[in-house]
């Protein structure tokens, strides 16, 4: 062992081993490193969304294929007989005699349940977007029905609305004799639609709410100031800031009245005739009742098709009249 001395002190090293440089050591030289920041922050986003990716694959996207299968084929579950028919329930929309009527039924449905809806949920809104005693007591008798299971509530409002239901023994305290409401074709439909706006508006409510409360008061004071009345401030401040959530209330409601089946099938079985057997009710007819699963499979891809074609038409929609803040 020889020995240096560097600032006073003694520095060994190992006779024949050259001395380690003084200076910063070389940089190892090595290829390309695969997993840099940007592929780790990848791995992790896709992690997260891993398990909804699972979700749609097993509960969207394979029941939606299964379904194009079965359309192709004729298939009854209770003889186990299947056999490929490529088209032809595809052409036996063409030739199915009750399909308008169901159209129109299922029209008529989603159309007073989306318009009803939306309107008596603003104006609900409005209405409790002021400050006053017991407001909050209204907003949750307004929302309670929400959480109500569908069926239970269905129940409850098919023995109101029977021929000698609570409605009626209401009316005639007034002297107004009322109609058996589920049995005769325009006030079934109106019942129905009555029941699902009044158990769902409180959802609507609480995000027309939510979306008036986020519009600026300078607005409203500079409006005031100019003398601009309480039409034209709605109309000119408060429906163009609140025209997202407007936008999201329609999709959403749509959406739900193409699907409300429990309503339909607990009050009136569809009836009476086929006055309110909308086109969820007509899928479960034939591919439960009449065992025509591939049939059926068809009618439920033109519920998806319809259900696809409105919700992209007012998203496309929204370039003209909703309103986004910068």
């Amino acid at each position: 062992m020889t020995g240096t001395r560097t600032a006073g002190r003694p520095v060994r090293r190992a006779a024949g081993r050259p001395a380690a440089p003084t200076g910063d050591r070389p940089a190892r030289a090595s290829g390309p490193t695969f997993w840099t920041t940007r592929r780790r922050d990848h791995l992790t986003g896709y992690l997260f969304i891993l398990p909804q990716l699972v979700g749609v694959a097993v509960f969207v996207l394979l029941p939606v294929g299964m379904a194009v299968w079965y359309s192709l084929n004729k298939w009854n579950i209770f003889t186990g007989r299947q056999t490929f028919v490529g088209g032809a329930n595809y052409a036996a929309l063409a030739d199915d005699p009750q399909l308008p009527k169901v159209l129109l039924a299922t029209a008529l449905f989603s159309g007073g349940v989306v318009i009803v809806n939306i309107t008596l949920g603003l104006l609900i809104a409005v209405l409790l977007n002021r400050r006053f005693r017991g407001v909050t007591v209204f907003r949750t008798l307004f929302f309670s029905p929400v959480v109500v299971s569908v069926v239970a509530w269905t129940l409850v409002w098919g023995f109101l609305l029977q021929d000698n239901g609570g409605i009626n023994a209401l009316l005639n305290t007034v002297g107004i004799d009322g109609p058996n409401w589920l049995k005769e074709g325009d006030t079934a439909m109106v019942s129905v639609i009555l029941t699902q706006v009044v158990r769902s508006v409180g959802v609507n409510m609480v995000l027309f709410l939510a979306a008036l409360q986020g519009v600026p008061r300078e607005l409203y004071e500079a409006a005031r100031i100019d003398g601009a009345n309480s039409r034209t401030v709605f109309a000119r401040i408060t429906l163009p800031m609140i025209s997202p959530t407007v936008l999201l209330t329609v999709i959403v409601t749509v959406v739900g009245a193409l699907q409300s089946f429990a309503q339909i099938a607990v009050l009136t079985g569809g009836g009476p005739g086929l006055s309110t057997t909308v086109l969820v009710y007509y899928v479960y007819q034939q591919a439960f009742k009449f065992n025509d699963i591939g049939y059926g499979s068809t009618l439920a891809l033109m519920l998806l098709s319809f259900v696809m074609l409105l919700t992209l038409l007012q998203w496309q929609l929204r370039r003209k009249w909703v309103f986004y803040e910068d």
